[in-house]
Protein backbone atom coordinates (compact mmCIF):
# COMPACT_ATOMS: atom_id res chain seq x y z
CA UNK A 1 0.00 0.00 0.00
CA UNK A 2 2.81 2.46 0.24
CA UNK A 3 2.87 3.25 -3.26
CA UNK A 4 -0.87 4.14 -3.60
CA UNK A 5 -1.99 7.24 -2.76
CA UNK A 6 -3.98 6.79 0.03
CA UNK A 7 -6.33 9.82 -0.08
CA UNK A 8 -7.77 8.53 -3.04
CA UNK A 9 -9.02 5.27 -1.47
CA UNK A 10 -10.73 7.13 0.22
CA UNK A 11 -12.24 10.15 -1.21
CA UNK A 12 -14.74 10.05 -4.33
CA UNK A 13 -14.81 12.81 -6.92
CA UNK A 14 -15.42 13.24 -10.87
CA UNK A 15 -14.76 15.79 -13.05
CA UNK A 16 -18.20 16.68 -14.43
CA UNK A 17 -19.05 15.29 -17.61
CA UNK A 18 -21.45 13.45 -19.83
CA UNK A 19 -20.87 10.14 -19.50
CA UNK A 20 -23.01 7.75 -17.29
CA UNK A 21 -22.12 6.35 -14.43
CA UNK A 22 -25.04 4.43 -13.58
CA UNK A 23 -28.26 2.66 -15.32
CA UNK A 24 -31.30 3.44 -13.17
CA UNK A 25 -33.88 4.82 -15.11
CA UNK A 26 -37.31 2.99 -14.89
CA UNK A 27 -37.48 2.61 -11.21
CA UNK A 28 -40.98 2.61 -9.69
CA UNK A 29 -42.01 5.53 -7.87
CA UNK A 30 -43.07 5.21 -4.41
CA UNK A 31 -40.89 3.33 -1.23
CA UNK A 32 -38.71 0.93 -2.23
CA UNK A 33 -38.28 -1.55 0.92
CA UNK A 34 -35.38 -4.32 1.27
CA UNK A 35 -36.03 -7.82 2.22
CA UNK A 36 -36.24 -7.91 5.80
CA UNK A 37 -34.40 -11.10 5.84
CA UNK A 38 -31.93 -12.46 8.89
CA UNK A 39 -28.56 -11.02 7.97
CA UNK A 40 -26.26 -14.47 7.91
CA UNK A 41 -24.41 -15.98 9.93
CA UNK A 42 -21.43 -13.99 11.51
CA UNK A 43 -18.02 -14.70 9.86
CA UNK A 44 -14.91 -15.84 12.56
CA UNK A 45 -12.40 -12.81 12.35
CA UNK A 46 -9.29 -13.88 11.58
CA UNK A 47 -8.05 -12.50 14.91
CA UNK A 48 -6.75 -12.57 18.26
CA UNK A 49 -7.87 -10.03 21.07
CA UNK A 50 -4.60 -9.63 22.83
CA UNK A 51 -4.94 -6.43 24.87
CA UNK A 52 -7.68 -5.81 27.27
CA UNK A 53 -5.30 -3.71 29.88
CA UNK A 54 -4.54 -0.32 30.04
CA UNK A 55 -1.48 1.32 28.93
CA UNK A 56 -0.21 3.23 31.67
CA UNK A 57 4.54 3.92 32.19
CA UNK A 58 4.94 1.43 29.43
CA UNK A 59 3.01 -1.76 30.61
CA UNK A 60 -0.52 -2.94 30.56
CA UNK A 61 -2.29 -3.49 33.67
CA UNK A 62 -5.47 -4.10 35.39
CA UNK A 63 -7.56 -0.81 36.52
CA UNK A 64 -6.62 0.37 40.03
CA UNK A 65 -10.21 -0.79 40.75
CA UNK A 66 -10.32 -4.20 38.87
CA UNK A 67 -13.15 -3.23 37.00
CA UNK A 68 -14.21 -4.85 33.60
CA UNK A 69 -16.64 -3.41 30.60
CA UNK A 70 -17.65 -5.83 28.08
CA UNK A 71 -16.64 -4.39 24.08
CA UNK A 72 -19.76 -5.74 21.93
CA UNK A 73 -19.71 -7.12 18.43
CA UNK A 74 -22.05 -4.78 16.42
CA UNK A 75 -22.96 -7.65 14.16
CA UNK A 76 -24.57 -9.56 16.81
CA UNK A 77 -24.30 -7.53 20.24
CA UNK A 78 -22.38 -10.62 21.67
CA UNK A 79 -19.12 -9.76 23.68
CA UNK A 80 -15.91 -9.66 22.51
CA UNK A 81 -13.88 -9.02 25.61
CA UNK A 82 -13.92 -7.80 28.88
CA UNK A 83 -11.88 -4.29 28.88
CA UNK A 84 -10.29 -2.52 32.17
CA UNK A 85 -12.25 0.29 32.99
CA UNK A 86 -10.23 2.73 33.86
CA UNK A 87 -11.62 5.88 35.91
CA UNK A 88 -10.12 8.70 38.28
CA UNK A 89 -7.18 6.40 39.36
CA UNK A 90 -6.29 5.27 36.68
CA UNK A 91 -5.91 8.86 34.69
CA UNK A 92 -3.81 10.16 38.04
CA UNK A 93 -2.09 6.76 37.04
CA UNK A 94 -1.36 7.80 33.18
CA UNK A 95 -0.95 11.39 33.79
CA UNK A 96 1.85 10.60 36.53
CA UNK A 97 3.39 8.36 33.86
CA UNK A 98 3.11 10.96 31.37
CA UNK A 99 4.48 13.63 33.72
CA UNK A 100 7.56 11.91 34.60
CA UNK A 101 8.48 10.67 30.87
CA UNK A 102 7.99 14.56 29.76
CA UNK A 103 9.55 16.22 33.08
CA UNK A 104 12.46 13.16 33.18
CA UNK A 105 12.50 11.08 30.28
CA UNK A 106 14.48 11.09 26.97
CA UNK A 107 11.15 11.48 24.67
CA UNK A 108 11.60 15.60 24.76
CA UNK A 109 15.20 15.46 24.98
CA UNK A 110 15.93 13.63 22.17
CA UNK A 111 16.89 14.60 18.70
CA UNK A 112 13.85 15.54 16.43
CA UNK A 113 15.51 13.28 14.15
CA UNK A 114 15.98 10.41 16.67
CA UNK A 115 11.82 11.13 17.54
CA UNK A 116 11.16 11.10 13.95
CA UNK A 117 12.92 7.58 13.20
CA UNK A 118 10.92 5.83 16.05
CA UNK A 119 7.62 7.23 14.16
CA UNK A 120 8.83 6.24 10.93
CA UNK A 121 9.60 2.73 12.30
CA UNK A 122 5.87 2.34 13.84
CA UNK A 123 4.57 3.46 10.39
CA UNK A 124 6.51 0.28 8.81
CA UNK A 125 5.29 -1.65 11.43
CA UNK A 126 1.70 -0.89 11.04
CA UNK A 127 1.74 -1.96 7.58
CA UNK A 128 3.34 -5.23 8.19
CA UNK A 129 0.51 -5.64 10.98
CA UNK A 130 -2.31 -4.23 8.38
CA UNK A 131 -4.72 -7.12 8.18
CA UNK A 132 -4.58 -7.92 11.63
CA UNK A 133 -5.11 -4.29 12.70
CA UNK A 134 -7.97 -4.07 10.07
CA UNK A 135 -9.86 -7.25 11.25
CA UNK A 136 -9.86 -6.12 14.92
CA UNK A 137 -10.83 -2.50 13.75
CA UNK A 138 -13.94 -4.23 11.93
CA UNK A 139 -14.69 -6.51 14.26
CA UNK A 140 -15.24 -4.14 17.65
CA UNK A 141 -16.49 -1.27 14.99
CA UNK A 142 -18.67 -2.75 12.32
CA UNK A 143 -17.06 -1.14 9.50
CA UNK A 144 -16.08 -3.25 6.30
CA UNK A 145 -12.83 -4.88 6.49
CA UNK A 146 -12.15 -3.87 2.83
CA UNK A 147 -12.62 -0.13 3.79
CA UNK A 148 -10.48 -1.03 7.62
CA UNK A 149 -7.57 -2.73 5.50
CA UNK A 150 -7.52 -0.87 1.65
CA UNK A 151 -8.08 2.70 3.52
CA UNK A 152 -8.35 3.39 6.86
CA UNK A 153 -5.18 1.18 7.98
CA UNK A 154 -2.39 2.59 5.12
CA UNK A 155 -4.13 6.15 6.00
CA UNK A 156 -3.09 5.38 9.92
CA UNK A 157 0.97 4.58 8.52
CA UNK A 158 0.20 7.64 6.16
CA UNK A 159 -0.46 9.79 8.72
CA UNK A 160 2.64 8.97 11.23
CA UNK A 161 4.93 8.84 8.39
CA UNK A 162 3.60 12.77 7.25
CA UNK A 163 4.62 14.25 10.91
CA UNK A 164 7.76 12.21 11.49
CA UNK A 165 8.86 14.36 8.69
CA UNK A 166 7.51 17.31 10.29
CA UNK A 167 9.38 16.48 13.53
CA UNK A 168 12.94 17.96 12.75
CA UNK A 169 11.75 20.93 10.59
CA UNK A 170 9.66 22.64 14.14
CA UNK A 171 11.67 25.65 14.74
CA UNK A 172 11.51 29.24 15.76
CA UNK A 173 12.62 32.25 14.42
CA UNK A 174 15.42 35.21 14.76
CA UNK A 175 13.25 38.47 14.97
CA UNK A 176 14.57 41.90 14.62
CA UNK A 177 13.70 44.29 18.23
CA UNK A 178 13.61 48.08 17.67
CA UNK A 179 16.90 48.40 19.81
CA UNK A 180 20.16 46.55 20.83
CA UNK A 181 19.11 43.15 21.34
CA UNK A 182 18.96 40.19 20.01
CA UNK A 183 15.50 38.37 19.67
CA UNK A 184 14.77 35.44 19.14
CA UNK A 185 11.67 32.67 19.65
CA UNK A 186 11.79 29.10 20.88
CA UNK A 187 8.70 26.69 19.71
CA UNK A 188 8.52 24.14 22.83
CA UNK A 189 6.52 21.29 23.32
CA UNK A 190 3.17 22.05 25.63
CA UNK A 191 3.97 19.27 27.51
CA UNK A 192 1.36 16.17 28.94
CA UNK A 193 -1.68 16.60 26.39
CA UNK A 194 -4.59 14.72 27.27
CA UNK A 195 -6.87 12.94 24.19
CA UNK A 196 -9.94 11.71 23.74
CA UNK A 197 -11.28 9.85 20.63
CA UNK A 198 -14.55 8.92 19.30
CA UNK A 199 -15.77 5.91 18.27
CA UNK A 200 -16.45 5.97 14.55
CA UNK A 201 -12.75 6.32 13.12
CA UNK A 202 -11.12 5.13 15.93
CA UNK A 203 -7.73 4.17 14.80
CA UNK A 204 -7.45 7.24 11.82
CA UNK A 205 -8.56 9.37 15.27
CA UNK A 206 -5.68 8.22 17.40
CA UNK A 207 -3.31 9.15 14.24
CA UNK A 208 -4.76 12.93 13.98
CA UNK A 209 -4.07 13.43 17.82
CA UNK A 210 -0.65 11.38 18.37
CA UNK A 211 1.08 12.63 15.38
CA UNK A 212 0.91 16.11 15.76
CA UNK A 213 1.80 15.80 19.58
CA UNK A 214 4.35 13.23 19.23
CA UNK A 215 6.16 15.25 16.48
CA UNK A 216 6.77 18.26 18.73
CA UNK A 217 8.06 16.21 21.82
CA UNK A 218 4.91 15.91 24.59
CA UNK A 219 4.11 13.00 26.13
CA UNK A 220 0.15 11.97 26.18
CA UNK A 221 -2.71 10.35 27.68
CA UNK A 222 -5.13 8.97 25.44
CA UNK A 223 -8.86 7.86 25.83
CA UNK A 224 -10.44 5.40 23.77
CA UNK A 225 -14.36 5.42 22.85
CA UNK A 226 -15.76 2.94 25.31
CA UNK A 227 -17.25 1.19 22.78
CA UNK A 228 -14.20 0.88 20.45
CA UNK A 229 -11.16 0.16 22.84
CA UNK A 230 -9.30 -2.41 21.17
CA UNK A 231 -7.47 -1.53 18.07
CA UNK A 232 -5.53 1.39 19.68
CA UNK A 233 -3.82 -1.26 22.62
CA UNK A 234 -3.01 -3.30 19.78
CA UNK A 235 -1.15 -0.36 17.76
CA UNK A 236 0.37 0.97 21.43
CA UNK A 237 2.15 -2.67 21.34
CA UNK A 238 3.60 -1.56 17.46
CA UNK A 239 4.63 1.82 19.32
CA UNK A 240 6.90 0.08 21.64
CA UNK A 241 8.07 -2.01 19.15
CA UNK A 242 9.41 0.88 17.59
CA UNK A 243 11.53 1.86 20.11
CA UNK A 244 9.26 4.42 21.87
CA UNK A 245 10.34 5.39 25.84
CA UNK A 246 7.94 4.23 28.54
CA UNK A 247 5.31 6.76 29.30
CA UNK A 248 5.54 9.27 26.55
CA UNK A 249 1.60 7.44 25.06
CA UNK A 250 -0.67 5.95 27.93
CA UNK A 251 -3.94 4.62 27.04
CA UNK A 252 -7.12 4.18 29.01
CA UNK A 253 -9.76 2.85 28.17
CA UNK A 254 -13.19 3.52 30.29
CA UNK A 255 -16.50 6.11 30.38
CA UNK A 256 -16.49 9.64 29.49
CA UNK A 257 -18.22 10.82 32.77
CA UNK A 258 -15.42 8.80 34.45
CA UNK A 259 -11.73 8.68 33.02
CA UNK A 260 -13.02 11.37 30.35
CA UNK A 261 -14.17 13.89 32.86
CA UNK A 262 -10.95 13.11 34.87
CA UNK A 263 -8.53 13.95 31.76
CA UNK A 264 -10.19 17.32 30.63
CA UNK A 265 -10.19 18.21 34.59
CA UNK A 266 -6.84 17.18 35.33
CA UNK A 267 -4.43 20.05 36.67
CA UNK A 268 -1.59 18.57 35.52
CA UNK A 269 -2.10 18.13 31.61
CA UNK A 270 -1.05 21.08 29.85
CA UNK A 271 -3.70 20.31 26.51
CA UNK A 272 -6.80 18.32 26.20
CA UNK A 273 -7.84 17.49 22.40
CA UNK A 274 -11.39 15.99 21.94
CA UNK A 275 -13.09 14.40 19.01
CA UNK A 276 -17.07 13.58 19.16
CA UNK A 277 -20.16 15.37 19.98
CA UNK A 278 -20.53 19.09 20.09
CA UNK A 279 -22.82 18.64 23.23
CA UNK A 280 -19.65 16.86 25.53
CA UNK A 281 -17.59 19.32 23.58
CA UNK A 282 -19.00 22.06 25.24
CA UNK A 283 -18.60 20.08 28.81
CA UNK A 284 -14.76 19.15 27.91
CA UNK A 285 -14.78 22.90 27.28
CA UNK A 286 -15.78 24.10 30.75
CA UNK A 287 -13.94 21.09 32.72
CA UNK A 288 -10.81 22.94 30.79
CA UNK A 289 -11.77 26.42 32.11
CA UNK A 290 -12.73 25.51 35.76
CA UNK A 291 -9.57 23.61 36.75
CA UNK A 292 -6.01 25.11 35.23
CA UNK A 293 -7.39 26.73 32.18
CA UNK A 294 -5.82 24.19 29.35
CA UNK A 295 -5.49 24.73 25.95
CA UNK A 296 -8.76 22.93 24.24
CA UNK A 297 -8.96 21.64 20.39
CA UNK A 298 -12.41 20.58 19.62
CA UNK A 299 -13.07 18.50 16.84
CA UNK A 300 -17.22 18.24 16.73
CA UNK A 301 -20.24 17.56 14.89
CA UNK A 302 -22.01 18.58 11.51
CA UNK A 303 -24.48 19.01 9.43
CA UNK A 304 -22.47 19.31 6.34
CA UNK A 305 -24.55 20.61 2.78
CA UNK A 306 -24.01 18.96 -0.40
CA UNK A 307 -25.05 21.02 -3.18
CA UNK A 308 -26.01 19.92 -6.60
CA UNK A 309 -26.43 22.57 -8.82
CA UNK A 310 -28.58 22.80 -12.42
CA UNK A 311 -25.73 21.80 -14.22
CA UNK A 312 -24.85 18.67 -13.09
CA UNK A 313 -24.73 15.20 -14.51
CA UNK A 314 -26.64 13.80 -12.40
CA UNK A 315 -25.78 10.07 -12.84
CA UNK A 316 -22.51 11.72 -10.94
CA UNK A 317 -23.90 13.72 -8.49
CA UNK A 318 -25.85 10.81 -7.11
CA UNK A 319 -23.03 8.63 -6.94
CA UNK A 320 -21.09 11.48 -5.28
CA UNK A 321 -24.07 12.30 -3.12
CA UNK A 322 -24.40 8.62 -1.84
CA UNK A 323 -20.75 8.45 -0.89
CA UNK A 324 -20.66 11.60 1.31
CA UNK A 325 -23.46 10.22 3.37
CA UNK A 326 -23.68 6.49 3.49
CA UNK A 327 -19.92 6.05 4.03
CA UNK A 328 -18.89 4.71 7.04
CA UNK A 329 -22.28 3.52 7.72
CA UNK A 330 -23.30 7.25 8.06
CA UNK A 331 -21.22 7.49 10.89
CA UNK A 332 -19.47 10.63 10.04
CA UNK A 333 -18.64 14.05 11.60
CA UNK A 334 -18.49 15.44 8.15
CA UNK A 335 -21.05 13.19 6.12
CA UNK A 336 -22.87 15.46 2.89
CA UNK A 337 -26.05 14.80 5.08
CA UNK A 338 -28.13 17.88 3.76
CA UNK A 339 -28.48 16.99 0.03
CA UNK A 340 -29.29 20.37 -1.78
CA UNK A 341 -30.56 19.36 -5.03
CA UNK A 342 -31.39 22.38 -8.25
CA UNK A 343 -35.21 21.98 -8.62
CA UNK A 344 -34.52 21.53 -12.54
CA UNK A 345 -33.11 17.98 -11.65
CA UNK A 346 -34.58 17.44 -8.34
CA UNK A 347 -37.25 14.69 -9.51
CA UNK A 348 -34.29 12.92 -11.56
CA UNK A 349 -31.61 12.82 -8.69
CA UNK A 350 -34.67 11.85 -6.24
CA UNK A 351 -35.41 8.46 -8.29
CA UNK A 352 -31.50 7.66 -8.62
CA UNK A 353 -30.36 7.70 -5.33
CA UNK A 354 -33.33 6.02 -4.08
CA UNK A 355 -32.40 3.50 -6.86
CA UNK A 356 -28.77 3.82 -5.60
CA UNK A 357 -29.66 3.05 -2.10
CA UNK A 358 -31.81 0.18 -2.70
CA UNK A 359 -28.74 -1.43 -4.18
CA UNK A 360 -26.21 -1.08 -1.69
CA UNK A 361 -24.67 -3.88 0.08
CA UNK A 362 -25.61 -4.90 3.30
CA UNK A 363 -24.28 -7.16 5.35
CA UNK A 364 -21.52 -8.73 7.82
CA UNK A 365 -18.40 -6.69 7.47
CA UNK A 366 -16.28 -9.72 7.30
CA UNK A 367 -17.65 -10.45 3.86
CA UNK A 368 -16.15 -9.25 0.01
CA UNK A 369 -18.62 -6.71 -1.58
CA UNK A 370 -19.90 -5.14 2.09
CA UNK A 371 -20.68 -1.34 1.22
CA UNK A 372 -22.40 -1.43 4.63
CA UNK A 373 -22.22 -2.86 8.20
CA UNK A 374 -23.59 -2.42 11.43
CA UNK A 375 -24.16 0.68 13.77
CA UNK A 376 -22.11 0.88 15.84
CA UNK A 377 -24.38 -0.28 19.29
CA UNK A 378 -27.83 -0.34 20.18
CA UNK A 379 -28.15 3.35 21.56
CA UNK A 380 -27.03 4.62 18.23
CA UNK A 381 -29.30 2.11 16.22
CA UNK A 382 -32.52 3.41 18.24
CA UNK A 383 -31.63 6.84 17.89
CA UNK A 384 -31.05 6.51 14.00
CA UNK A 385 -34.90 4.33 13.73
CA UNK A 386 -36.19 7.88 16.04
CA UNK A 387 -34.90 9.92 13.49
CA UNK A 388 -36.35 8.25 10.74
CA UNK A 389 -39.74 7.99 12.42
CA UNK A 390 -39.70 11.83 13.23
CA UNK A 391 -38.61 12.07 9.11
CA UNK A 392 -42.08 10.11 8.72
CA UNK A 393 -44.34 11.93 11.38
CA UNK A 394 -42.96 15.83 9.86
CA UNK A 395 -44.05 14.94 6.30
CA UNK A 396 -40.76 14.22 4.63
CA UNK A 397 -41.38 11.55 1.88
CA UNK A 398 -39.78 8.31 2.51
CA UNK A 399 -38.34 6.61 -0.72
CA UNK A 400 -36.28 3.98 0.45
CA UNK A 401 -35.85 2.19 3.58
CA UNK A 402 -36.68 2.85 6.98
CA UNK A 403 -36.39 0.04 8.90
CA UNK A 404 -34.13 -2.54 10.44
CA UNK A 405 -32.05 -4.96 8.18
CA UNK A 406 -32.38 -8.35 9.37
CA UNK A 407 -33.06 -9.33 12.61
CA UNK A 408 -30.11 -9.38 14.92
CA UNK A 409 -27.59 -7.37 14.97
CA UNK A 410 -27.07 -3.36 14.72
CA UNK A 411 -27.85 -3.15 10.96
CA UNK A 412 -30.18 -0.50 9.46
CA UNK A 413 -31.42 -0.29 5.42
CA UNK A 414 -29.91 2.76 3.64
CA UNK A 415 -32.53 5.27 4.00
CA UNK A 416 -33.82 7.81 1.40
CA UNK A 417 -36.16 10.77 2.24
CA UNK A 418 -37.70 13.47 -0.11
CA UNK A 419 -39.60 16.70 0.23
CA UNK A 420 -37.26 17.33 3.18
CA UNK A 421 -37.81 20.87 5.13
CA UNK A 422 -35.10 22.54 6.28
CA UNK A 423 -37.14 22.82 9.97
CA UNK A 424 -37.48 19.15 10.47
CA UNK A 425 -35.20 17.63 12.84
CA UNK A 426 -33.94 14.80 10.04
CA UNK A 427 -32.54 18.44 8.72
CA UNK A 428 -31.07 20.47 11.34
CA UNK A 429 -29.63 17.00 13.57
CA UNK A 430 -27.07 15.23 13.36
CA UNK A 431 -28.15 11.80 12.66
CA UNK A 432 -25.01 9.90 12.63
CA UNK A 433 -26.56 7.21 10.41
CA UNK A 434 -27.38 5.65 6.94
CA UNK A 435 -29.70 8.33 6.43
CA UNK A 436 -29.92 11.01 3.15
CA UNK A 437 -32.07 14.11 3.14
CA UNK A 438 -33.10 15.73 -0.25
CA UNK A 439 -34.10 19.08 -0.44
CA UNK A 440 -34.91 21.30 -3.08
CA UNK A 441 -33.93 24.84 -4.01
CA UNK A 442 -34.08 27.54 -6.71
CA UNK A 443 -30.98 29.63 -7.05
CA UNK A 444 -27.33 30.34 -5.77
CA UNK A 445 -28.65 32.89 -3.10
CA UNK A 446 -31.06 30.63 -1.80
CA UNK A 447 -28.89 27.68 -1.02
CA UNK A 448 -26.34 29.81 0.14
CA UNK A 449 -28.56 30.74 3.19
CA UNK A 450 -30.52 27.91 3.70
CA UNK A 451 -26.59 26.06 3.87
CA UNK A 452 -25.39 28.33 6.29
CA UNK A 453 -28.32 28.58 7.91
CA UNK A 454 -27.21 26.14 10.74
CA UNK A 455 -25.62 26.02 14.33
CA UNK A 456 -22.77 23.56 12.45
CA UNK A 457 -20.03 24.71 10.19
CA UNK A 458 -17.54 21.31 9.54
CA UNK A 459 -17.60 21.21 5.93
CA UNK A 460 -19.31 20.77 2.35
CA UNK A 461 -19.66 19.61 -0.78
CA UNK A 462 -20.12 21.08 -4.15
CA UNK A 463 -21.41 19.70 -7.22
CA UNK A 464 -20.99 21.47 -10.75
CA UNK A 465 -19.05 22.21 -14.15
CA UNK A 466 -19.44 26.18 -13.64
CA UNK A 467 -16.06 27.57 -12.25
CA UNK A 468 -17.74 31.00 -11.10
CA UNK A 469 -20.80 29.14 -9.66
CA UNK A 470 -17.44 27.17 -7.23
CA UNK A 471 -15.65 30.06 -6.43
CA UNK A 472 -18.94 31.28 -5.33
CA UNK A 473 -19.94 28.73 -3.15
CA UNK A 474 -16.55 28.03 -1.79
CA UNK A 475 -16.48 31.31 -0.66
CA UNK A 476 -19.97 32.13 1.11
CA UNK A 477 -20.16 28.54 2.85
CA UNK A 478 -19.27 29.00 6.51
CA UNK A 479 -17.16 25.60 6.61
CA UNK A 480 -14.02 24.77 7.42
CA UNK A 481 -13.84 22.25 4.51
CA UNK A 482 -15.34 22.70 1.03
CA UNK A 483 -14.71 19.67 -1.43
CA UNK A 484 -15.90 20.54 -5.01
CA UNK A 485 -16.74 17.60 -7.42
CA UNK A 486 -14.95 15.28 -4.61
CA UNK A 487 -15.72 14.27 -0.79
CA UNK A 488 -13.91 12.77 2.13
CA UNK A 489 -10.53 14.20 0.41
CA UNK A 490 -8.22 13.68 4.13
CA UNK A 491 -5.20 13.72 2.79
CA UNK A 492 -2.93 13.97 6.24
CA UNK A 493 -1.92 17.14 4.65
CA UNK A 494 -5.05 19.01 4.71
CA UNK A 495 -6.19 20.78 7.92
CA UNK A 496 -9.46 19.75 9.17
CA UNK A 497 -12.10 21.97 11.58
CA UNK A 498 -14.95 23.88 11.90
CA UNK A 499 -16.42 27.09 12.22
CA UNK A 500 -19.19 27.82 14.52
CA UNK A 501 -20.51 24.81 17.15
CA UNK A 502 -18.07 22.43 14.87
CA UNK A 503 -15.05 22.85 16.66
CA UNK A 504 -12.41 24.91 18.11
CA UNK A 505 -8.51 24.22 16.27
CA UNK A 506 -7.63 22.24 13.42
CA UNK A 507 -6.69 18.57 12.67
CA UNK A 508 -3.92 17.04 10.27
CA UNK A 509 -1.46 19.36 7.97
CA UNK A 510 0.96 22.09 9.65
CA UNK A 511 -2.33 24.08 11.32
CA UNK A 512 -2.23 21.04 14.02
CA UNK A 513 1.11 21.39 15.10
CA UNK A 514 0.54 25.16 16.72
CA UNK A 515 -1.54 23.56 19.24
CA UNK A 516 0.72 21.21 20.80
CA UNK A 517 3.57 23.92 21.03
CA UNK A 518 4.29 26.66 23.05
CA UNK A 519 6.01 30.27 21.53
CA UNK A 520 8.17 31.58 24.24
CA UNK A 521 10.09 34.92 23.10
CA UNK A 522 13.63 35.56 24.44
CA UNK A 523 15.42 38.87 24.51
CA UNK A 524 18.85 39.03 25.02
CA UNK A 525 20.58 42.55 25.30
CA UNK A 526 23.43 43.56 23.15
CA UNK A 527 26.27 45.81 23.76
CA UNK A 528 28.38 47.44 21.17
CA UNK A 529 26.64 44.73 18.11
CA UNK A 530 27.94 45.37 14.66
CA UNK A 531 24.65 45.41 13.00
CA UNK A 532 20.92 45.30 14.17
Amino acid sequence: MASRRVSSLLARSFMPSSSSLLSLRGMNRGVQRYSNHAVENTITPPVKVEHTQLLIGGKFVDAASGKTFPTLDPRNGEVIAQVAEGDVEDVNRAVAAARKAFDEGPWPRMTAYERSKILFRFADLIEKHNDEIAALETWDNGKPFEQAAKIEVPMLARVFRYYAGWADKIHGMTVPGDGPYHVQTLHEPIGVAGQIIPWNFPLLMLSWKLGPALACGNTLVLKTAEQTPLSALLVSRLLHEAGLPDGVVNIVSGFGATAGAALASHMDVDKVAFTGSTDVGKIILDLASKSNLKSVTLELGGKSPFIVCEDADVDQAVELAHFALFFNQGQCCCAGSRTFVHERVYDEFVEKAKARAVKRAVGDPFKSGIEQGPQIDSEQFNKILKYIKHGVDAGATLQAGGDRFGSKGYYIQPTVFSDVKDDMLIATDEIFGPVQTILKFKDLDEVIARANNSKYGLAAGVFTQNLDTANRLMRALRVGTVWINCFDVLDATIPFGGYKMSGIGREKGLYSLSHYLQVKAVVTSLKNPAWL
